[in-house]
């Protein structure tokens, strides 16, 4: 099985090598023209680059400035190499919060042929370097030590992971809350004093925007995404649309801060990625990384029949088998809408299933183990498995 999952790996690294090399991934020529471009006045936002938008923060592009002074080439294969790296440092972090300790080179593999994961490299993403900087974290605090500059330097990449602010709120870790709040503010304001006209434009008025991203995109699987296509549009969209991320939003981080609280860091951050996905209006394809957490939760678990059904919609995933691309049948309901919204599916029912174990749990201490330290010092909430007379938890 390892010599298998090692042959794989090496076939896999090769190919991210060559497309990286030999591929002009879209989203990271627009990050690296945004490095261009970006203290230079207001053009960051006001002009279209590469036939596109620049949608991200000021702060994304002011750090490509020192990949912009390379050539298009060489940045892009340092920046696959740098994610390629990210991914791994999120195995292995996602196996210690599991208290496992599988193979990585076979969970690297593995996790290689997830959509979310491929497809981040494809265009050349950023999400797999946002998914280690909050692992990084949500690790830390698994182990009572002190966390939060990664989620604050991740959410001012991309403000989404701010919603793990929020987490470690709820799970009383007040200190790493304020941390990530001030790493997130030193860094909005170190772009702004480089970038003040781009810093401003963004924070007063594209944040709200969402008309500069094809809302309607089947690779969009937020609720809002799956709405718009639906109702042929986002004009019929009204107000009362507040009402379905706020309602996902609440609940999502209840089950996450309750299973904080009881200990187990793996759960909550799988919970807490997965509602960060259903309260965004723009969840594309690629932002599904965190479908890596929330598989390691079921197969930790043992519940390997949903944890294969997960692997089956993320490894095929069916949503680009239906017609899309602005074909008429992308809209309206009809039978393919399932499909065609199948990781929001995935996405809703994954919520639903952690909602009933943490009802269905009897036994607070026996949830399993994000890898207690030996030095770790208890969580507040004292969930930490001493009385099972082992360094981690009990497993069901």
């Amino acid at each position: 099985m390892k010599r298998w999952a090692s042959f794989l790996l090496a076939f896999e690294i090769l190919g991210i090598a060559l497309f990286s090399a030999m591929y002009d991934s879209l989203d990271f020529r627009i990050y690296w023209l945004g490095g261009h471009i970006v203290t230079d006045d207001s053009s960051l936002y006001q002009e279209r680059i590469a036939g596109l938008w620049f949608t991200n923060t000021p702060f994304m592009a002011a750090l490509f400035a020192p990949l912009a002074a390379l050539p298009l080439t060489l940045a892009r294969i340092l920046w696959q190499s740098g994610a390629f790296a990210a991914f791994i440092w999120a195995c292995s972090l996602t196996a210690k919060l599991a208290g496992r300790r599988p193979p990585l080179v076979a969970v690297v593999a593995a996790g290689l042929l997830l959509e979310p994961v491929w497809h981040s490299f494809f265009l050349g993403q950023v999400n797999l370097f946002l998914l280690a900087l909050v692992l990084a974290d949500m690790h830390r605090a698994a182990l009572g030590r002190p966390a939060g500059i990664g989620i604050g330097i991740a959410t001012a990449i991309k403000l989404t992971p701010a919603i793990f602010i929020v987490l470690l709120l709820l799970t009383r870790r007040t200190k790493d809350a304020v941390t990530a709040l001030a790493a997130f503010t030193i860094c909005t304001l170190l772009t702004y004093a480089i970038a003040p006209d781009a810093s401003r434009i963004y924070w007063l008025r594209t944040f709200f925007d969402t008309s500069r991203v094809g809302v309607t995109y089947i690779s969009n699987q937020s609720p809002y995404g799956m709405l718009a296509r639906i109702l042929h549009g986002t004009a019929e969209i009204g107000s009362w649309y507040a009402a379905i991320p706020l309602t996902i939003g609440v609940s999502g981080l209840t089950i996450a801060a309750l299973w904080g609280r009881r200990g187990d860091w793996l759960s909550a951050t799988a919970v807490t990625g997965v509602t960060g996905l259903l309260v965004s209006p723009i969840s594309w394809a690629h932002h599904w990384v965190w479908i890596v957490p929330a598989l390691a939760t079921l197969l930790r678990d043992e519940r390997r029949k949903t944890a294969l059904a997960g692997c089956v919609i993320f490894v095929l995933s069916p949503l680009w088998w239906t017609p899309h691309n602005g074909d008429p049948r992308e809209y309206g309901l009809h039978l393919l809408t399932p499909v065609a919204n199948c990781y929001l599916i995935a996405g809703l029912y994954f919520l639903a299933h952690m909602t009933v174990r943490l009802r269905h749990e009897h036994d607070p201490l026996a949830t399993s183990s994000p890898c207690r330290h030996p030095d770790a010092q208890p969580h507040p909430a004292g969930a930490w498995a001493a009385s099972s007379g082992h360094p981690g938890f009990r497993y069901r």
